[in-house]
């Protein structure tokens, strides 16, 4: 169990380095392109306000990162607990029921099956 922590642990880790190194390239580029735009340069006062929707999306997906991260950790991400009706009769009874109608559905000959150019499936 312990080796398992550590690794989610290097895991979690990883990924706040990631942000932090994202948030670092985001900046510089806004840098970059603010300085060229002040410049001069029109073009890049496109990049001057894309570069913080990327900074903006990377700290997003930092945090849908962790928080899938700690959802393992917790074993919250484990199929049984998150699969609806697992574990209901019923609804068991209504799977088996609609697969043994696709079956029925599939085995019967269609009027285009006896074509001589239809294709076989």
């Amino acid at each position: 169990m312990c080796r398992l922590v550590d690794e989610l642990d290097k895991k979690i880790l990883r990924i706040h380095l990631g942000l932090v190194l994202a948030e670092i390239l985001c900046l510089a580029g806004f840098a970059f392109e603010l300085s060229r735009a002040l410049s001069g340069n029109a073009l890049s006062w496109a990049y001057v306000f894309e570069w913080p929707l990327f900074g903006g999306y990377a700290f997003y997906m930092w945090r849908r990162f962790v928080a899938d991260e700690q959802r393992v950790e917790t074993g919250a991400g484990e199929l049984a607990s998150t699969h609806p009706g697992a574990g209901d009769v019923a609804a068991q009874a209504a799977l088996d029921d609609y697969n043994e109608y696709l079956r029925r559905v599939h085995e019967k000959p269609t009027e285009f099956s006896a074509m001589p150019n239809s294709r076989q499936r």
